[in-house]
């Protein structure tokens, strides 16, 4: 913490102290337990909420968050996501946050961007991400989720792989895993484009994406 202050020209160390044990509060800490201990004295949620009034400590506009509860169980998890959510809510700061975890980005984003093969293929308002998906990796990545509800009969995986990075496909670089793939896709790559409001995909068949889900809509309710 001193070694962070004192790179952004904080020089007292004693007002960098008192910062950070209200820091260490405010994620429901107890300061003075936590300020003098070592990391393996701490438990993984206790580690992750003491990184996070790190990272409060220079009052930052952004907050970048790259998979903050992958390595914490269910419960911890259950912990920390009230916290980001009040952090949201009450620093006024704005928050990226990186994860492959669907129900946690709908849970805590405004709004949603899709990346595959190092590029956004999708970025909309979360309820459009989730309900009304243009691109086929985000319609993929949306099926292959298990619902509380649904049966494992429902479940479809995305065929293939990942990409190499290094010898990334010609045109789309979805295409050869994507169930709407055609000629054009194999040869041109699609920029981002609008199809709704606030909401733009890099598909050069989205309205054929649309259609799928309507579709299913229809298929749901009939049955």
């Amino acid at each position: 913490v001193w070694d962070t202050a004192r790179a952004h020209g904080w020089n007292e160390r004693q007002a960098v102290r008192e910062r950070f044990l209200d820091l260490l509060k405010f994620v429901q800490l107890d300061p003075n337990r936590v300020i003098n201990a070592y990391p393996h004295e701490l438990s993984g949620g206790m580690r992750q909420r003491t990184l996070l009034a790190m990272s409060l400590l220079l009052d930052p506009q952004i907050l970048i968050l790259d998979e903050p509860t992958t390595a914490l169980d269910i419960l911890t998890q259950r912990t920390i996501i009230p916290l980001l959510r009040r952090l949201k809510e009450e620093q006024n700061f704005t928050m990226i946050f990186i994860s492959h975890d669907l129900a946690i980005a709908a849970e805590l984003a405004d709004r949603v961007a899709t990346m595959y093969a190092g590029r956004m293929v999708e970025l909309g308002k979360t309820e459009d991400i989730f309900y009304r998906p243009r691109h086929p990796y985000t319609l993929g990545l949306i099926r292959a989720v298990p619902t509380v509800t649904g049966g494992f009969e429902e479940l479809a995986s995305i065929p293939g792989s990942p990409p190499d990075l290094i010898n990334l496909p010609s045109g789309c670089k979805f295409h050869p895993r994507c169930p709407f793939a055609t000629d054009k896709c194999k040869q041109q790559e699609p920029e981002l484009q609008t199809v709704g409001d606030q909401h733009e995909a890099a598909c050069w068949h989205w309205q054929e994406v649309e259609k799928e889900i309507e579709q299913s809509s229809l298929r749901g309710k009939r049955s």
